[in-house]
């Protein structure tokens, strides 16, 4: 089975226009863009046929192409993510058994995230959409509570089945009481089929309402695997305002074996 990463990468941005091209100081205090920090993470992942960054917009591509990257141009039309890596895809003339939507906002996602999530849908052949979760500490929790009580449009929350299929993702804190909250980490894992299912389908009430594009397999009937994953120590998060590259830039200088460096061809 093969498997390709894809970082679909748009400059328009409500909440933060040009996100990718953010430049955030790493540990070895050399500034590099969201957009290259979150491809060095893909090079780190092992078993990967290839990683591409999909965009629509001419200054993202010739930036990736700058530190090497691969791009796959897509229309302007996609309305998430996942749009983005289903027509991506559809236009490559690889056929990988599992597609891996790396989200170009995660500089900080560890290589085992996205092993650990692949593997999972590989050992569970009845589902075709996967999914990363992680228990918050309590740092964590009471930085989420913090985002919502400024106003801040900040990181997802899941609850989930004992199956451990999904039952809802939020841009609120879930649950109720927050006793348990489980932060969504925005990096999914498709079967082919699931991406061509998707794009069939329009925009729900609950996507748009919660502004999620994972809401829309729910909508429509179609599981989601979750997948907990061990930090193993770090902290996690991504960079969904602009006030979130200090705090990305603060944890990069604290983690020593973070590779912030291009990796060996």
């Amino acid at each position: 089975m093969t498997t390709t990463i894809v970082i679909p990468a748009r400059y328009d941005s409500s909440r933060f226009p040009g996100k990718p091209l953010a430049p955030i100081k790493g540990a070895d205090g050399i500034r590099r863009t969201l957009l290259e920090h979150t491809w060095i993470a893909a090079q780190n992942v092992t078993d990967i046929s290839a990683v591409y960054v999909a965009t629509d917009d001419a200054r993202i591509a010739e930036h990736a192409q700058s530190f090497g990257a691969n791009v796959v141009f897509t229309s302007s039309n996609c309305k998430n993510g996942t749009e983005r890596c289903a027509e991506a895809i559809s236009g490559l003339e690889i056929s990988p058994s599992i597609i891996v939507n790396l989200q170009g906002d995660a500089p900080l996602t560890p290589p085992w995230f996205i092993q650990d999530l692949v593997n999972a849908l590989k050992e569970t052949p009845k589902f075709r959409v996967a999914t990363p979760v992680l228990l918050c500490d309590p740092t964590a929790r009471a930085q989420l509570i913090e985002d919502r009580r400024g106003g801040r449009v900040g990181a997802t929350t899941v609850v989930f089945g004992k199956k451990n299929q999904a039952l809802y993702f939020s841009k609120e804190v879930l649950p109720f009481g927050q006793a348990e909250v489980f932060h969504h980490v925005g990096i999914y894992a498709y079967r082919p089929e699931a991406l061509n299912v998707y794009r069939a389908w329009t925009e729900g009430r609950l996507e748009k309402a919660e502004g999620l594009e994972q809401c829309r397999f729910l909508e429509n009937d179609f599981q989601i695997l979750c997948v907990e994953v061990d930090p193993r120590g770090r902290e996690f998060w991504e960079v969904n305002n602009p006030e979130d590259i200090a705090r990305v830039e603060a944890i990069l200088r604290d983690l020593s074996d973070t590779v912030t460096t291009r990796p060996n061809p």
